[in-house]
């Protein structure tokens, strides 16, 4: 050991810039934190806010290099670069969509703010995993304040339901991932992922043990996306958690998943993705068909939404399932899209909710077409986008992994893909029509978008960028093909 650190070279730790920049200033907004009074904790906010952004700067530049660190735990390359561009975007959405509306409520404190860059620093320690201790670490860091971010309203006693099973479930589920990788250890002998490979693909791993421990993985990877069937923690959090949270849980984390699932499967566990390709493809069409025949009874406009991520989960996986350089790099495509369109369907609850009024029932949108047009223009652009309509992002991105299904000989799933989003259209259409077509309810509180902190032109932007993406639909699929050298 002393000769291991005798020969540490700083110069080694240069990929990890983007990581130590995060973390130093976390740890800087902590201190900070103590010292400003509550009435100026919005400096907090705004600050975290610049770190997220001048980080994402650092990863989509490539300061600090490529390369793998910590004796093979931390790989930094174009995948890793790439998702955590997508992360801190989407995080930097969730920091300016959350400070009108968690302040009006009184909820907000500085805790907030930390705990989003702790996730999002545990996010980005994820996706540039190169051991499973280092998946642990982040998976870990991630969930612990996730769980916490769930309970921001601690009068609420929804909240603090939805926070306690939200804690149990995936409590649970770190379990049964830990116990995979543990049998992964047994069969290989190692927890480098380049390792595993090399051990699984020569023969020197314990077959049974080794299918016993991905049986495992895949089980707590599909937790941690909430595929169906461990989908059951998702609907209560989406509800339970205030707006922007359930937006900051719902659009960055899926892009991690990812990150943690093609680090382990096909990074680690190549040698047998004959059987977790089956695994997979299993997953994914369950969940696309309970999403989608869930979503279509509910009332709330977060549930439904929040089953209607179990059906995106299952197209994401689709991809996956697919398998190669096209099917990842549709699944990547797929995974950053989401996020945007994600982070525009709850950012219009957030944008028309109030103090008393949580906007989240789709009754409340009825008229609303009457009263605000544009809003409602928007509103239409987001749903069109999820159900896959073109010429919206959503299409194009439904439209790839399906091809990446195709070309991984899943006919039989892509059919299910097709059906499923056609299933998919009617509750997103729905919101449509009682946009549109319906009167307001009489006595009903008045639906208007809040202009405070500039929330209203980054919904605008964000809408927006749903129809303008797809003009860049070539760059952005060769951005993620260049990913996996494709």
């Amino acid at each position: 050991m002393m000769g291991t650190l005798s020969t540490f070279n700083p110069a080694e730790l240069w990929p990890l810039l983007p990581e130590l920049v995060m973390v130093t200033g976390t740890f800087a907004l902590l201190v900070l934190d103590l010292f400003v009074s509550p009435r100026r904790n919005g400096i907090v906010h705004a600050l975290g806010f610049v770190l997220l952004l001048a980080v994402a700067a650092l990863c989509v530049a490539g300061c600090g290099g490529h390369g793998t660190v910590l004796n093979g735990m931390f790989v930094r390359d174009t995948l890793a670069d790439l998702m955590k561009g997508g992360i801190l975007l989407a995080s930097a959405l969730a920091f300016v969509y959350a400070w009108p509306f968690l302040r009006e409520r009184g909820l907000y404190k500085g805790e907030i703010t930390l705990l989003m860059l702790f996730a999002t620093l545990g996010m980005m320690l994820l996706v540039s995993a190169g051991s499973l201790v280092m998946v642990y670490l982040g998976l870990e860091m991630l969930a612990l304040s996730s769980y916490a971010l769930v309970v921001t309203d601690r009068d609420s006693p929804v909240a603090s339901e939805a926070g306690m099973k939200y804690f149990v479930l995936g409590a649970l589920a770190s379990g049964m991932l830990l116990f995979g990788m543990s049998l992964i250890y047994g069969a290989t002998g190692t927890l480098d992922l380049a390792q595993i490979n090399a051990s699984a693909q020569g023969g020197g791993a314990h077959c049974d043990l080794l299918l016993a421990g991905t049986v495992f993985v895949v089980a707590g990877i599909a937790f941690k996306f909430g595929a169906a069937p461990f989908h059951m923690w998702l609907p209560d959090v989406y509800q339970g958690a205030a707006t922007p949270i359930t937006l900051f849980i719902g659009s960055a984390p899926k892009i991690a998943a990812l990150g943690m699932a093609l680090r382990l499967l096909d990074g680690g566990l190549s040698p047998v993705s004959d059987r977790w390709h089956v695994m997979v493809a299993a997953l994914s069409a369950l969940s696309l068909i309970v999403g989608n025949f869930a979503a279509l009874m509910q009332t709330n406009l977060r549930r439904m939404l929040a089953y209607s991520t179990v059906s995106h989960v299952g197209f994401l996986l689709m991809g996956v399932a697919g398998g190669g350089a096209e099917g990842n790099a549709a699944a990547l495509f797929y995974a950053l899209i989401y996020a945007v369109t994600s982070a525009a369907a709850f950012g219009l609850i957030t944008l028309m909710a109030r103090k008393g009024f949580e906007a989240d029932e789709i009754d409340d949108y009825k008229g609303l077409a009457s009263r605000q047009p544009l809003m409602a223009a928007l509103i239409l652009g987001v749903m069109a986008s999820l159900a896959g309509v073109p010429p919206f992002i959503g299409f194009f991105a439904k439209l790839t992994v399906i091809e990446g299904a195709l070309n991984g000989g899943l006919l039989w799933l892509a059919i299910v893909g097709i059906i499923c989003a056609v299933v998919g259209a009617f509750y997103y259409l729905r919101v449509i029509k009682v946009m549109y077509f319906d009167q307001p309810v009489e006595g009903a509180h008045p639906m208007l978008a809040h202009d405070e902190g500039g929330v209203k032109w980054l919904f605008m932007v964000n809408a927006g960028l749903l129809l303008v993406l797809s003009i860049f639909l070539q760059p952005l699929m060769a951005w993620c093909r260049s990913a996996f050298g494709a």
